[in-house]
């Protein structure tokens, strides 16, 4: 069934995906710190949507086509909520330097590129086929202020089968020549533009994306939040990452109460209508972490990136015990790689620092929270999405796990943690993106 569903004046095609089964060793979260694993177990899949998982197939399941994995782990995609794509050439290159520092002596340099298509379409096809490679199923993806480039982007993820948000980059202020946009009502005019030729995808959406206060002038910010109302988009961009960011930013914005209020008041910072990823918040606290929770808004967690640049560990514990909207974000060029298993295994590391240095009130993240971080946190951004229970849609990574020196008679919750922090080592033998199969390289 192929149909068309309208968000705003956005576009975007709706298809019914295939019903089978996988067998295998499945594990996905219940809670958050709940964790459902079924050895031996089927998961079903009914029109690219989760029917259950079973320990025995049912017998009204016995008629649809069966993917027997054996005792592989079977688990739901992982959703990345923070990658650019436009810094993927930079992977591992100034990590002695800090956000600001890091940010215009090598990315604005290198995003200023993607002025030319040719530049853009052989990194963007780099960068597409690393998430197909991997176990990501569903990323939120800044690209650059380059409307062109933008949609070729967009065009290489709709034809990967993966599931993304994209978003044109904004910046009218405090950015180099070669990327900063001729003013407020240019960069709302290109941004109206892009938005207008960014329809009829399936699987790949547009989503507003002002580059972060510092770059950002209030009329722009005014006329971003004039745009999410007419079309009614999401929103994704930076919070509280950095001391010196964060310092700057009271410099621009003394009037707001917090640098998330920067964003609130012109109406781009969660709420009623407003699904917003916020990516870092490691310096989130008082006043602001009540607007993060009143808001909805959703924290991506970068635990690679704030280690390699020097921003500090993200209070995490504390924003799951509030029961806060979290999931991960590889943050590529911060982080050095698109894979969310190391993601998990970078939010348990860099916990227990926390936890050992900084405030022992703040235990150490465990393997069912990164996971259901990985999972069900982010996946709900996108939807009903990061679970196999009955409704939700078929995101699904079929995970070899048999590294060197394995031991088969471990549980499937000892197998999954191996997993994690191997992550290098294991196979992605299969991916399932709304019950399509994703045609791997």
């Amino acid at each position: 069934m192929v149909g068309w569903a309208t968000k705003g004046k956005v576009v975007f095609m709706v298809t019914e995906g295939p019903s089978f089964v996988l067998k295998g060793t499945i594990c996905h979260s219940k809670s958050v710190r709940e964790l459902e694993t079924v050895p031996n177990g089927f998961a079903v899949c009914e029109s690219g949507v989760s029917a259950g998982v079973f320990p025995t197939l049912p017998e009204r399941f016995r008629s649809l086509p069966l993917v027997d994995h054996g005792d592989c782990l079977v688990i739901p995609g992982l959703c990345d909520l923070h990658v650019h794509s436009g810094q993927y050439p930079l992977r591992g290159f100034g990590m002695d330097l800090e956000l600001l520092d890091w940010l215009n002596t090598y990315v604005f340099p290198e995003e200023a590129k993607y002025a030319e298509l040719d530049y853009a379409e052989k990194v963007y096809g780099g960068f597409v086929d690393d998430l197909v490679r991997g176990a990501t199923t569903r990323a939120s993806v800044f690209a650059t202020v380059h409307a062109g480039a933008t949609l070729r982007l967009m065009e290489r993820l709709e034809g990967s089968g993966l599931v993304s948000y994209v978003g044109k980059v904004n910046m009218d202020r405090n950015s180099p020549d070669s990327l900063r946009e001729e003013s407020a009502a240019a960069s709302l005019a290109a941004t109206r533009a892009w938005l207008e030729k960014a329809v009829g995808f399936a699987d790949t959406r547009p989503i507003l994306t002002p580059r972060f206060v510092p770059s950002c002038s209030d009329d722009l910010m005014k006329g971003l939040g004039s745009l999410q109302r007419e079309f009614r988009l999401p929103v994704q961009s930076h919070l509280s990452e950095n001391r010196g960011e964060v310092a700057w930013v009271r410099e621009l914005a003394p009037d707001a109460a917090s640098y998330g209020e920067a964003y609130g008041r012109f109406g781009l910072f969660g709420g009623e209508g407003v699904p917003t990823i916020m990516a870092h918040c490691v310096l989130s606290a008082g006043s602001e972490e009540e607007l993060l929770l009143k808001n909805g808004v959703y924290l991506a967690h970068c635990p690679q990136s704030n280690v390699n640049l020097s921003s500090g560990i993200a209070p995490v514990r504390r924003f799951l015990d509030r029961g806060m909207r979290i999931g991960l974000g590889s943050d590529v060029a911060g982080g050095t790689g698109t894979s969310i298993l190391r993601a998990m295994a970078d939010a348990i590391q860099v916990s227990k620092l926390r936890w050992r240095l900084v405030d022992q009130n703040d235990a150490p993240l465990t393997v069912p929270e990164v996971f259901y971080l990985a999972t069900l946190g982010g996946g709900s951004f996108f939807g009903k999405v990061g679970s196999f229970a009955a409704g939700y849609e078929f995101d699904a990574v079929v995970i070899d796990d048999a590294v060197p020196g394995f031991a088969p008679d471990l549980p499937p919750e000892s197998r999954l943690e191996r997993a994690i922090y191997l992550s290098s080592e294991v196979k992605i033998l299969d991916k399932y993106v709304r019950g399509r199969q994703i045609k791997r390289t």
